[in-house]
């Protein structure tokens, strides 16, 4: 068994890195497929698109659909598990917020620009 000093050494194994968060903050608003996932995360490659995705449904905070058709059709969605998190991804866009008004002197400018050095 795993053992942590502390606890959020054990969520930040969870939702750690780079995009895992993001993946879910776009999940809040809705179920995506994984091609839209990739045109809303600019700068992500497809193998760690899957690689995020297929963590996050081993920790169950995820599920994956598949549809019996063709083409296949495959849709993400939040668990209940997941949706745990809302207050959290909540607070934390609403910091990332603040930060960027606080520190940035016209937000949108900045917004764009990470967008484009992706």
């Amino acid at each position: 068994m795993k053992k942590y000093n502390i606890p959020v050494e054990a969520a930040l194994e969870v939702i750690g890195g780079k995009w895992k968060v993001v993946i879910m903050c776009h999940l809040i608003l809705g179920t995506r497929r994984p091609s839209e996932l990739k045109k809303l995360m600019l700068g992500i490659s497809q193998k760690m698109l899957s690689q995020q995705l297929k963590e996050l449904e081993e920790d169950n905070l995820i599920q994956r659909k598949v549809y019996n058709q063709v083409p296949p059709k495959v849709e993400y969605s939040l668990t209940d598990y997941g949706w745990t998190l809302k207050h959290i991804l909540d607070s934390l866009c609403a910091w990332g917020e603040t930060h960027i008004e606080l520190n940035y002197e016209n937000k949108y400018d900045v917004l764009e620009e990470s967008i484009l050095n992706k």
